[in-house]
């Protein structure tokens, strides 16, 4: 996506902050920042030649023009044009420093990073989107039963603690964990880790099925791919942050290792022979991830778990999210709960598309984050304007930015 002065060991940057003006990490030796200059003329120059209207996902011009006449390109989300499969590090041109000199940035830790604005942390709300087929409804019946033996197995209850209660000085906690009503910090923890430990499945087992099928069919995949190894990497690092606040113990690993197992090959079959009730599951159970995050949250801010009253962000957590140093850990669970309800509306929206033709909408940029956090998803006709709107806007600023002479 970006051509870097240094260009070994670089890797691929978030698709959101492709036209964003945030700071960017490319790898652990440099920050990249976009320059104004966003693309190079023969970039520029490919993606006027492009067409968008194309709309197949065979590779062989006679193929796809033959696909294209007989399948109609306008009911496929999504083109062929350029930036469909997600962005190329040498379409953008940023200036590079050295960060080996800046102790206040430890490494880059992943292929994609989430970076939120207060106001957009403030956007996320519980939402959900209603079955309305049988496979919708047996996907949120599936994840309502695994919720039940969720909250037993972590002794969770979604209790609303009456105002009464909380007025009261000191706020009696001690008593209301006792009778089940509140989780410690350390239950809190043993959550988010099993939560954790499982919600990083999906995205690789859809990346690796949408690969082979790739493969397979001899055919590109649309842009699916990265943005299912994204949710993945993701995911694994919201565990790894918690990772850094608790020590497992050996009855803990046992249960991510037999749920892990299980969860891996039961969703591995479910995505083989259904993808569109696979993403549909994973949009419920991300409805779920976001209600727990909220609750926690509620909790913290109704100071019902003092041990993380201005207890500091974890490190790991601050160098991913681009926290500001002094971050505290309610704001890591907020970054996190606004991971939560991003794959909630990727997945929903994905669910909606059809799972052989239609390109991902959000290979090269996705929804803002406002629209993430208060909606469930897109229609896929809301995907398929999506889609034609920053293809646009990614011509019109290639038109804007070449000069007179290079046309």
């Amino acid at each position: 996506m970006s051509a870097l002065i240094l260009r070994q060991g670089v890797r691929p940057l978030a698709r959101s902050t492709l036209l964003s003006s945030r700071p960017i990490v490319g790898t652990a030796t440099l920050l990249c920042r976009p320059s104004q200059r966003q693309f190079s003329l023969s970039t520029r120059r490919r993606l006027q030649a492009d067409r968008p209207n194309q709309a197949s996902l065979a590779l062989k011009d006679e193929v796809r023009e033959r696909e294209e006449r007989s399948e109609g390109s306008s009911t496929v989300v999504g083109s062929t044009g350029k930036g469909v499969e997600g962005p190329h590090y040498q379409d953008q041109i940023p200036s590079a420093e050295n960060v080996l000199t800046d102790t206040s940035i430890t490494g880059a830790w992943t292929m994609m990073n989430p970076i939120y604005t207060e106001a957009e942390l403030d956007t996320v709300q519980v939402v959900g989107r209603p079955p309305v087929t049988v496979a919708d409804r047996a996907a949120h019946g599936t994840v309502k039963f695994l919720r039940k033996c969720f909250d037993l197995l972590t002794q969770y209850k979604a209790v609303e603690i009456p105002q009464s209660v909380l007025q009261q000085n000191p706020i009696p906690i001690a008593e209301l964990r006792a009778k089940g009503q509140l989780l410690s910090d350390q239950k809190w923890l043993f959550r988010f880790i099993l939560l954790e430990s499982i919600a990083g499945v999906p995205g690789m087992v859809g990346g690796t099925l949408r690969h082979l099928r790739s493969m397979r069919l001899l055919r590109r995949d649309g842009g699916w791919i990265h943005s299912l190894l994204e949710e993945a990497e993701n995911e694994r690092m919201h565990l790894l942050t918690f990772m850094t606040m608790a020590q497992p113990s050996i009855f803990t690993r046992a249960l991510v290792l037999a749920a892990q197992g299980v969860f891996y090959n039961a969703f591995f079959l479910t995505y083989l022979f259904s993808p569109k009730s696979a993403h549909r599951f994973v949009g419920a159970l991300e409805e779920e991830a976001v209600r727990t995050y909220t609750h926690c949250i509620e909790d913290m801010e109704a100071g019902l778990i003092p041990e993380w009253k201005d207890h500091p962000a974890p490190r790991i957590a601050i160098d991913y999210w681009r926290l500001p140093a002094d971050s505290k850990l309610i704001d890591v669970i907020r970054a996190v709960r606004a991971d939560e309800a991003t794959h909630r509306f990727v997945n929903h929206s994905l669910a909606n598309l059809d799972q052989k033709k239609d390109f991902n909408p959000f290979a090269l940029v996705e929804a803002n984050a406002e629209t993430r956090g208060a909606k469930w998803g897109f229609t896929r006709e809301e995907s398929a304007v999506f889609a034609k709107e920053q293809q646009q806007k990614l011509v019109q600023a290639v038109r804007e930015q070449t000069p007179a002479h290079a046309h």
